[in-house]
C-alpha cells in the first residue's frame, strides 16, 4: 500500500501551495503592522507568535483623528498562482469581519480584497481568487476582478466603521 501511495504522489501534482504556516519558530520579521496611524488615527494593534505558535493579530481599532483600520501585510517573492483558484485560511477569530488582500505587485497602489467572517472557533476558509476585487483607500476600484498569475503580498485588515477590539489567530495560508 506504501508503493502505491509513493507512485499516486509521484504522478498526481500536489493542489496547494503553503503561503506560511504558522509556528513556535517561524520568522515573522516579513510580517508588518500598518494602522491607520500613518494618516494620524489612533488604532493600535501588534502580530507576534503566540504560545502555541499561530501568528497573532490583535488591537484595537479607533475612529478618532478620522482613522478605523488596523492591518499586517506579508510581502515575498513572487508566487505563480495559475494552478490555483483559491486561498485557504486556518485561522481563528472574534466572531468579527475580516478583509485579506493580495497584491500582484507590492508597489502596485491598489490592493485586492475578499472579505471573511470569523466563528470565535477555528475555522477553514476558502475563497475563490476570482472573487477578490480592487479596491484603494476603501473604495472599489473600475478594474476588473483578480485574474493575474502571480502575487507578491498577502494581508489582513479590519475595518468595520467601529471602535473595536480585534483578535485574529492565523495558522496557515495556502493556496489550492
Amino acid at each position: 500500500m506504501k508503493f502505491v501511495t509513493l507512485i499516486l504522489s509521484m504522478i498526481l501534482p500536489t493542489s496547494s501551495y503553503i503561503i506560511y504556516d504558522f509556528a513556535i519558530k517561524s520568522d515573522i520579521n516579513k510580517w508588518t503592522v500598518v494602522d491607520d496611524a500613518v494618516m494620524g488615527g489612533k488604532s493600535t494593534s501588534t502580530f507576534k507568535i503566540n504560545s502555541n505558535g499561530h501568528g497573532e493579530f490583535k488591537g484595537t481599532v479607533s475612529l478618532k483623528n478620522n482613522g478605523g483600520f488596523s492591518s499586517i501585510r506579508y510581502r515575498f517573492s513572487k508566487i505563480n498562482i495559475n494552478k490555483h483558484a483559491h486561498i485557504v485560511l486556518k485561522i481563528c477569530g472574534d466572531g468579527k469581519k475580516y478583509q485579506l488582500r493580495i497584491k500582484t505587485n507590492s508597489s502596485d497602489y491598489y490592493s485586492y480584497i475578499s472579505y471573511f467572517s470569523t466563528s470565535g472557533d477555528w475555522q477553514e476558509i476558502e475563497i475563490p481568487l476570482k472573487d477578490f476585487y480592487p479596491t484603494f483607500r476603501g473604495r472599489k476600484l473600475n478594474k476588473a476582478n483578480f485574474s493575474d498569475q502571480s502575487i507578491e503580498e498577502i494581508g489582513f485588515l479590519i475595518g468595520n466603521k467601529k471602535e473595536e477590539s480585534f483578535k485574529l489567530m492565523i495558522d496557515k495560508i495556502e493556496l489550492k
